[in-house]
């Protein structure tokens, strides 16, 4: 499509958007405690309401990339990935009563201190620089690939874009802090169902009643739901995605510092293990919703595919194109549609504002230099600010790396897998040691990569597509068959095993490596016998202070005391 399809009102609502964020950011730079200390920018003062952070968790990593290539998943390859929403429900208590209660008892501002208490300061530092340098890729490529798909096919400029996105995200979550990220994360997923619901409900005014989406994507093969394979190689089946799935969301939702700075902003652990829990049917009913609006687009557009005929260059440019294709007549919806987009490209950044400023603050600055305490609170806000102009000089160079925007959302997925292994080899373990955790990780990142970015791979099949009703020259487009001898094994596993691998591998090459070669422990070096069971998850951790308090006189058990585990 040629030319700006946006008319005024699409413009009012976007600014309107924009301007909104913005004057969240404002009230809170002036009002409560001002953002005056670094308890209240970076964790809110512990004091958040449960609703707020349990919609901010969603929002942080449900990025536009999610929302437009969740629903082109949908059309091109059928609705099985909907499944994986069922290792969300099993994955949430692992993250409520495993993990969770460990960060909430020791309190630490960054998710990495943990690491340097249970095992020591290096693999403290090697985790640390692999979060920094992960999430400065992908919120490089979150600002950046939603700007070009909606240029393409909207015809708005991806540099204004980028530049707004970009600056006014920078900007609200610089001066609002913590509380400005979540009460503008609420607004934007509101914008983000917005959009969503829109496609569900034009579609199925077109097609002439909601049932009918389903009834024209059964006779398409897309409601392929019985795929039980075993077989690794395979890439959505009902185990890969709630295996696949569940160690996804334990490694984002239990361990990844973006979502443990959240669960800290409330004041008791029953609270914040009640925002996960509620951020699970809010996670999942706009992941439904998401994969049912690309078996909506495909109903309207089964017997002419706007990929196979040219009207759009990828995937991801399926669901804008939808919008600009069906809702252009009705003024403002297509602006509705782009400023959820937007939104959801706002929520993840800002988000990575915040958390990376924590991080830097905590695990590089404050290590290395002497910080008087009254130009601490301001430092990080010129952290903060520092990290969103970088995100906005990354979306710019984005344009020349080519190959590389696949290979940085591959990273993100890559790394997640190894780091969830580390911090479940400390959690879940006593005998596990810092050189066995350094070298698992490092080695379990490599191979998570290679398993990744090798090849060549082979490529993978649509389902069946038609150009029928496209013109004289339509046909069905059969997918097109492929060996896979001709395939390397590793190349052929579906990504989603890549985050199973690299736990697997760092649990089993941490115990090796942790038996074979004994290094004292932390604990030891302060004299003591016995580990703090605040350094364990809750089962472990009530083994540990029963143990202790068997063999220990009673005094000394005071200095086993710890927070959020009971009997």
């Amino acid at each position: 499509m040629e030319g700006t399809v946006f008319g005024v009102w699409d413009y009012i609502i976007m600014a309107t958007t924009m301007v909104a964020s913005t004057a969240i950011g404002v009230y809170f730079r002036f009002s409560g405690g001002k953002q005056k200390t670094n308890e209240e920018y970076l964790l809110a003062d512990r004091n958040m309401a449960v609703f707020p952070v349990a919609v901010s968790l969603m929002a942080s990593f449900m990025s536009a990339i999610t929302l437009l290539g969740v629903s082109a998943e949908n059309y091109y390859y059928g609705m099985i990935f909907i499944i994986i929403n069922i290792s969300y429900g099993i994955a949430t208590p692992i993250c409520t009563r495993l993990y969770l209660p460990v960060f909430f008892g020791l309190q630490k501002t960054s998710t990495y201190e943990y690491l340097e208490l249970r095992f020591g300061p290096k693999i403290r530092m090697v985790a640390s620089l692999t979060y920094t340098l992960q999430m400065l890729l992908y919120n490089g490529i979150v600002l950046y690939a939603p700007a070009i798909v909606l240029e393409a096919v909207t015809g708005l400029d991806k540099l204004i874009s980028i530049l707004v996105v970009g600056l006014v995200c920078t900007f609200y979550s610089t001066l609002g802090g913590m509380k400005a990220v979540l009460f503008t994360d609420l607004l934007q997923s509101l914008l983000m169902f917005a959009a969503v619901f829109s496609v569900v409900v034009f579609s199925s005014i077109e097609l002439g009643g909601f049932g009918q989406i389903f009834v024209k994507a059964a006779e398409g093969g897309r409601l392929n739901f019985n795929n039980f394979s075993v077989d690794p190689t395979e890439r959505h089946t009902w185990w890969s995605l709630i295996i696949g799935g569940m160690v996804t969301y334990v490694s984002l939702y239990a361990v990844n510092h973006t979502q443990v700075q959240r669960l800290l902003t409330v004041s008791t652990l029953d609270r914040s293990q009640w925002c996960l829990w509620w951020s699970w049917p809010v996670l999942s009913i706009l992941s439904i919703c998401t994969c049912i609006s690309g078996l909506a687009i495909y109903a309207v557009y089964r017997d002419c595919d706007p990929l196979s005929n040219g009207m759009i260059t990828s995937n991801d440019q399926l669901m804008p194109y939808y919008v600009v294709d069906a809702m252009r007549q009705y003024p403002g919806l297509s602006g509705l549609f782009v400023a959820g987009i937007f939104s959801a490209s706002l929520s993840t950044i800002s988000s990575a504002c915040n958390s990376l400023a924590a991080v830097t603050l905590t695990d590089y600055v404050s290590r290395w230099f002497t910080v008087r305490q009254a130009y601490i609170a301001w430092l990080t806000k010129i952290i903060a600010c520092v990290y969103g102009l970088v995100f906005l000089g990354l979306a710019f160079l984005a344009e020349y790396l080519g190959g590389v925007l696949q290979a940085a959302l591959t990273i993100f997925g890559a790394v997640g897998g190894p780091l969830l292994g580390v911090f479940t080899l400390g959690m879940f373990t006593t005998y596990a040691n810092e050189l066995a955790a350094c070298i698992s990780l490092i080695s379990g990142m490599a191979v998570t990569l290679w398993v990744s970015f090798g090849g060549p791979r082979p490529p993978i099949p649509k389902l069946p597509l038609s150009t029928v009703g496209c013109g004289v020259n339509g046909t069905i487009i059969e997918p097109v068959e492929v060996d896979p001898s001709a395939y390397f094994y590793m190349y052929r596993v579906s990504y989603q095993w890549t985050g199973t691998i690299g736990f697997l591998w760092v649990m089993i090459v941490g115990t090796v490596i942790s038996l074979a070669w004994r290094q004292q422990q932390p604990w030891e070096k302060d004299g003591r016998k016995y580990p703090d069971p605040a350094l364990f998850t809750p089962p472990l951790a009530r083994i540990l202070k029963r143990k202790a308090e068997k063999e220990k006189p009673a005094v000394q058990c005071e200095l086993l005391k710890y927070n959020g585990i009971q009997d």
